[in-house]
């Protein structure tokens, strides 16, 4: 059982603090990996919440490694964000305020497979011409495209 599970056991659907991890995976022609998502169908990019003591970065290992195989060597912070922007709630009723860190993967290795638990499916999509996208992450990619272009 995560942490999150077990205080959603004790607190329902009420807004939670979640601290998370997001990562953008790039292929050499500069195209993105991103997941459809099981729980909404949309796409997003990989991450999740982090577990107690556990650090941004190895948060975002994890998760990059938990729903798509990929290990990666190096991890570059291109943005630290929350706000009432970043307020979620999930199909099942969930509702959370994420604080949040995306990193970009450097010298990633493995094969990219979807996990089949949290995301349905992974595809590569050009950041200029991503599909339709899971709540906020339409949000998160527009921030990461600024960040990497400057």
């Amino acid at each position: 059982m995560t942490y999150v599970s077990e205080l959603r056991d004790l607190v329902g659907h009420r807004p939670l603090l979640l601290a998370a991890a997001g990562v953008v995976v790039a292929d050499d022609g500069g195209r993105w990996l991103l997941q459809r998502r099981a729980d909404d169908g949309r796409w997003g990019l990989l991450g999740g919440a982090l577990e107690l003591g556990e650090s941004f970065e190895d948060g975002a290992r994890r998760e990059l490694f938990e729903e798509s195989g990929l290990t990666v060597e190096s991890l570059r912070q291109i943005d630290v964000y929350s706000g009432p922007e970043f307020r979620l709630t999930y199909p099942n009723g969930d509702q959370v305020f994420v604080v949040g860190v995306t990193f970009l993967a450097g010298g990633v290795t493995g094969t990219a497979v979807a996990d089949g638990q949290e995301g349905s499916e992974l595809g590569w999509f050009s950041p200029d011409r991503l599909p339709v996208l899971s709540g906020y992450n339409g949000l998160l990619t527009s921030r990461a495209r600024a960040s990497l272009a400057r």
